[in-house]
């Protein structure tokens, strides 16, 4: 509050911006991403730098992203010309995140909530060089990620999700600790590679056999150019019968469905 203060800044809640006041937070992130020397770090939504500072004396190199010019006189304050932090000026979504040098081993963030699952599940096939995610969001977005199947949560995302990576931490964070104060709880999530992407194939039928969840895998995937019978018979295979509903496949499955299919992007 005192660097928004002196600075003369208001946050910009159109941005999603909610500046994290706690200090034991942001070490806490830091930990459960286990940044150390050797890595380098994306930050998406650097605002004020209080989390860039804390990368910037963990890590080897920060990449931080920041949409918001107005912030830029507060973030290099905050991080007082540390030959190790890159600053960004540019939208995360947009920019080429493929060519950061150094590549990012890391993501650690206060995701706005607007881009946190679109930035998280793309990172996957984008940084293949990530291992590590700690991030924080909204706690109903990391709700859905870590959904199981058959919950009402589970979808295109936490497929994609769990088929690269894993939760290694959990932790509700109140309303309390943001400036200004969000309308809905937050959540702190770390996650850990345990495979490659999902290969663009999957990725196209995952997304395609969600696109209507009121209907079945075949009746989607044939609505997306799929021979229904061919459908029909992958899942067989599978041994899942012809009415079964794309929630209710496990991740693996969808990714089974589509090598047998011979599914593109």
């Amino acid at each position: 509050m005192r660097l928004l203060a002196a600075h003369g800044l208001r946050p910009d809640t159109d941005l999603g911006q909610h500046f994290l006041l706690d200090e034991n937070l942001v070490d806490l992130a830091v930990r459960e991403a286990r940044v150390g020397p050797a890595d380098t770090v994306l930050e998406v939504g650097a605002g004020l730098g209080v989390l860039t500072a804390a990368l910037a004396r963990a890590a080897g190199h920060v990449h931080a992203v920041e949409v918001d010019r107005r912030l830029e006189p507060a973030l290099r304050d905050a991080v007082g010309g540390a030959a190790n932090v890159t600053l960004h000026w540019e939208d995360a979504l947009r920019m080429a995140l493929e060519h950061l040098r150094p590549p990012p081993t890391a993501l650690v963030a206060n995701l706005p909530y607007a881009i946190a699952t679109p930035l998280v599940v793309e990172s996957l096939w984008r940084l293949p060089g990530v291992e590590r995610w700690c991030v924080m969001a909204q706690r109903e977005v990391v709700d859905r990620w870590l959904a199981p199947p058959g919950s009402r949560l589970y979808g295109a995302a936490p497929a994609l999700l769990a088929l690269a990576v894993e939760p290694t931490f959990r932790r509700r964070v109140g309303r309390e600790v943001f400036a200004p104060r969000p309308r809905v709880d937050s959540a702190l999530v770390a996650l850990r590679r345990i495979a490659p992407a999902p290969a663009p194939g999957v990725r196209g039928l995952v997304r395609a056999a969600f696109a209507t969840r009121r209907k079945t895998v075949a009746n989607a995937l044939a609505a997306a150019g799929a021979a229904k019978g061919d459908v029909e018979a992958a899942l067989a295979v599978l041994g899942r019968p012809a009415t079964a509903r794309p929630e209710q496949l496990a991740p693996q499955e969808l990714a089974a469905l589509a090598e047998a299919l011979r599914w593109t992007a």
